[in-house]
This record gives structure tokens, C-alpha cells and sequence, in this order.
């Protein structure tokens, strides 16, 4: 079953990155490579297609070898623009979704959230640190683009408040939380790296 199932992934890079001094955070280096280059090769191995959802450096981006789609307006709308940016460019049955910004995201830990949502029968699968839920790397059926539409339509933004409208499955990551670090933030970069020399 799970191998007739067409799978998209969608890197999502297109925030203004107001903290990071509006520096393209996709395209800032982390450990010497640029922070996108991490969230492909996690992406990468789970989808039929990967997207890079990004608004602004569109060539740089398109170097990295995979589509590049933009929202569907030019006001940085947030993370739900670009996931139903992707379920309209996507020919897939469910869509991967995280973050540009995220370096220890492995391919494992989407392949969980991808088992767990076909386990459960659910048609979202969201990542649960054992605290709160981290609603940008999830796992969405592509046949909710109608519902994501709808709730854009009212003006409302939140990745969360839309998620949780579903049928949604947790998929439990309590024993690893660490792997959610963001960086939002030039000091946020620094501090992981120095943390995170082992790997």
C-alpha cells in the first residue's frame, strides 16, 4: 500500500527572516554549507518530487537542482502559502513538509512522520516533541488543498489552528527533541554549531 502511495516534499524557504537581518536563511551557511542543502538531503530520499517553496533569490535556489515555486501572492503569507503552493504543483498523494532552517532533520525522522500518518489512517501527521507540536514538519494529504484554500481565504495564518481542523495523528519524537532547533537568528546559527560538532 505504501509504495503506491506518490509522495511530494516541499522545503519551505520563503520567509522574510526578519531576525536573521532579512538575510535569505535557505542560502545562510551552517557548518559550511548553506542551510538548504540539509533540508534536501533529508527531503530527498521520501519524495517522488521535492519543491523548494522559496520568494525571494529564485535563481540561487534553482542551482540546488530541484523546482523552485514561489507563493501564490507576493506577501509573504507564511508557511501555509507555500504548502498549498506545493499541493498545487504537486502530482502526489501526500506532501512532506519542513523548513529551511532546521540542519538536524534526517530522512528517518520524516520517513516516521510518513509511517506514522499511514499507521493511523490519518490525514495529517505532525511532529510532537513530548511538549508542543512543531506544525511545520508534518505530513498532509494532498486532498485537503480545498480546506487549506478556504482557511487562507479568511485571513488567518496560523500553521496550528489549521492542522488541528483535521484528522490528525502526532507523530511522538519525545525522545529526541533537540532535532527541532531552529535558527531564526545570526546567534541562534553560532550557538548550534559549537553545540553540535559531534556530527
Amino acid at each position: 500500500m505504501n509504495s503506491q502511495t506518490k509522495v511530494a516534499g516541499v522545503i519551505l524557504a520563503g520567509g522574510r527572516a526578519r531576525r536573521m537581518d532579512s538575510r535569505d536563511k535557505g542560502l545562510v551557511n551552517f557548518k559550511g554549507h548553506p542551510m538548504i542543502s540539509y533540508a534536501i538531503s533529508a527531503i530527498a530520499p521520501v519524495g517522488d518530487c521535492v519543491f523548494i517553496n522559496a520568494n525571494r533569490n529564485i535563481d540561487q535556489y534553482r542551482q540546488f537542482g530541484w523546482p523552485v515555486i514561489s507563493d501564490q501572492t507576493d506577501s509573504f503569507d507564511g508557511p501555509l502559502a507555500g504548502i498549498l503552493t506545493a499541493m498545487i504543483h504537486a502530482d502526489a498523494d501526500v506532501l512532506v513538509v519542513m523548513p529551511c532552517d532546521s540542519p538536524l532533520i534526517k530522512t528517518e525522522h520524516l520517513k516516521k512522520l510518513l509511517s506514522t500518518r499511514l499507521e493511523n489512517n490519518a490525514d495529517v501527521a505532525v511532529a510532537f516533541d513530548g511538549k508542543m507540536l512543531h506544525p511545520v514538519f508534518c505530513v498532509i494529504k494532498t486532498t485537503l488543498q480545498t480546506s487549506l484554500q478556504d482557511y487562507l481565504a479568511t485571513g488567518r495564518r496560523k500553521v496550528a489552528d489549521w492542522l488541528i481542523q483535521q484528522n490528525l495523528v502526532q507523530a511522538d519524537f519525545s525522545n529526541e527533541p533537540e532535532i527541532f532547533s531552529n535558527i531564526n537568528t545570526m546567534d541562534e546559527l553560532f550557538e548550534l554549531e559549537g553545540a553540535n560538532l559531534s556530527s
